[in-house]
């Protein structure tokens, strides 16, 4: 079965990424930073040129790769207009890693320049080459940003025409299963992207995003900031998430919707479930339009419980890196079948069997994606491209299954299945079984070797309240297939996540082995 619904009309589409400011009205703002300024689509225009040039007068321009090691702000999204308008491409980075980590990134992505503030941490300080141009960015209290540097004057590049499918920008796969790959995604991409998120919420010049995904990664970057701009509307963007200022952020702004990892709305659904939360749920009641989590599974039952409690409907997506983020998501109106991740948006997207063949609705296989959004391959990984895409579809590595009405169900990772004398285990059905437990607010499972069966189910849990580990076993049994069934469950202070919120259920296993 083949599926592609809310297919979006792409031929008005903005030519490039900086082109997306000329979707809002020039005096409309564009970007609040609630501790720093506030800029009109009209200025940030005006400050993306300018830097733009400055970049192309430091011998940057088409083809070069900036790195961008800086914190939510506008700094940040300007610079990222900036480099992809000069016609070089931008790759963001963590500014939390270490020296290492920098270090591989940089040489990976090939950068030729990097982009830094002066709170830039020792590590990155340490891994930048002497070969590097390194630019540091500034902005005063107008809101007029500049980038400075001290580096050896180079020859001023030329400003090429930028072609939409160009390289706009680079990032790393999380590398859940395997060491990152670099995925390169075009301006079409971006920009498609951006549309597919924009349409999918009806966004319109009226709504106002909440960014508190960070901007180094797909999610921040196109679901928050550029689905907001394609709409002509407004971002406001902190520096990070912060549970304490949360809700008085989107009641000084008028906040219409935002989006972000699970971790994050339990968090939020936690605080406004006590006494002092009353408060959250007005502002959320009376300000949001909607609530959007992506990038991991959110359990059915608190997604429910979230509804509930803010009275706002809340959309789960289903997104990745190599897509520009978004593939699928749950409609505003019409069914949101619980544990869904709702029907394609602009994207077609089938079930395929490991012989390449299409699967019929109800059948569980690999998830495939085909669109203008997808990226054409991994950046110099011919094995990796060879693995991921077949006749013209793109492999995901999820497991799912479609309804005849095309909504998608993902059942887990394929590399992450775990098998039981020969038995295929789903690890997020575990994680859910758990979840149930009134005890449980998180829980991930996950395979552990075993000489007898090759591996076993395991879980770890994060509870609210005392519970026996036998009791959580006895609660499995109960609802699964004893092969299914977790013969030891861990009870942890936290589950280990990645900078954006994702599970990495091997690095759960190592720590708990």
């Amino acid at each position: 079965m083949i599926l592609s619904l809310q297919a979006l009309e792409t031929s008005q589409l903005p030519n490039t990424t900086a082109d997306l400011l000329d979707q809002g009205e020039p005096a409309n703002i564009a970007i609040i930073s609630p501790d720093g300024p506030v800029l009109t689509y009209g200025s940030l225009k005006c400050q993306v040129e300018s830097l733009a040039n400055q970049l192309n007068s430091f011998g940057i321009g088409r083809g070069d790769r900036v790195a961008i090691v800086l914190p939510n702000g506008v700094e940040n999204i300007v610079s990222f207009l900036a480099v992809t308008a000069s016609g070089a491409t931008a790759a963001p980075l963590n500014p939390a890693y270490t020296t290492e980590e920098f270090g591989f990134c940089l040489e990976d992505a090939g950068a030729k320049a990097i982009i830094t503030s002066i709170a830039a941490s020792d590590a990155i300080n340490e891994a930048i080459p002497d070969s590097m141009i390194d630019l540091n960015i500034d902005v005063n209290l107008e809101g007029k940003i500049r980038f400075t540097s001290d580096s050896t004057a180079r020859v001023p590049r030329e400003r090429e025409e930028i072609n939409i499918d160009d390289v706009a920008l680079v990032l790393h796969t999380s590398g859940t299963t395997s060491r990152p790959k670099l995925v390169p995604l075009s301006h079409r991409n971006l920009v498609v992207g951006a549309q597919n998120v924009s349409e999918t919420y009806n966004l319109t010049s009226e709504d106002v995003s909440l960014c508190v995904m960070p901007l180094f990664h797909i999610h921040g970057l196109v679901a928050s900031t550029m689905a907001t701009l394609y709409s002509g509307g407004v971002v406001v963007l902190p520096s990070k998430f912060n549970a304490l200022d949360f809700w008085s952020t989107v009641e000084a702004h008028h906040v219409t919707w935002y989006t972000a990892v699970p971790t994050i709305h339990q968090t939020l659904l936690h605080r406004a479930k006590r006494n002092s939360g009353k408060t959250a749920i007005a502002i959320a009641r009376h300000n949001l339009r909607f609530i959007r989590s992506c990038s991991a599974p959110f359990p059915p039952k608190v997604l429910t419980d979230m509804e509930d409690t803010f009275g706002v409907p809340v959309m789960e997506a289903y997104g990745m890196t190599e897509a520009a983020h978004q593939v699928a998501s749950t409609p505003l109106t019409g069914k949101r079948p619980p544990g869904s991740v709702g029907i394609g948006t602009g994207v077609s997207i089938a079930i395929m069997d490991t012989e390449g063949n299409f699967e019929l609705p109800g059948v569980t296989g690999e998830v495939v994606i085909k669109g203008e959004n997808v990226t054409r391959g991994y950046e110099e990984n011919p094995e990796a491209n060879l693995n991921c895409f077949t006749n013209g579809w793109f492999r995901t590595g999820d497991q799912g299954v479609m309804d005849s009405d095309g909504y998608l169900r993902l059942v887990g990772r394929l590399k992450e299945i775990i098998i039981r004398s020969g038995e295929n285990i789903s690890p997020r059905e575990i994680d859910e079984t758990l979840m149930a437990h009134p005890a449980v607010i998180e829980a991930v499972a996950f395979g552990i070797p075993n000489s007898t069966h090759g591996e076993e189910p395991s879980a770890a849990v994060v509870v609210s309240k005392p519970v026996k580990t036998s009791e959580l076993v006895a609660f499995c049994r109960e609802r699964l297939a004893a092969f299914k069934c977790p013969k030891i469950i861990h009870i942890v202070d936290e589950i280990p996540r990645t900078a954006t919120g994702k599970v990495q259920r091997r690095i759960v296993s190592a720590a708990l082995a």
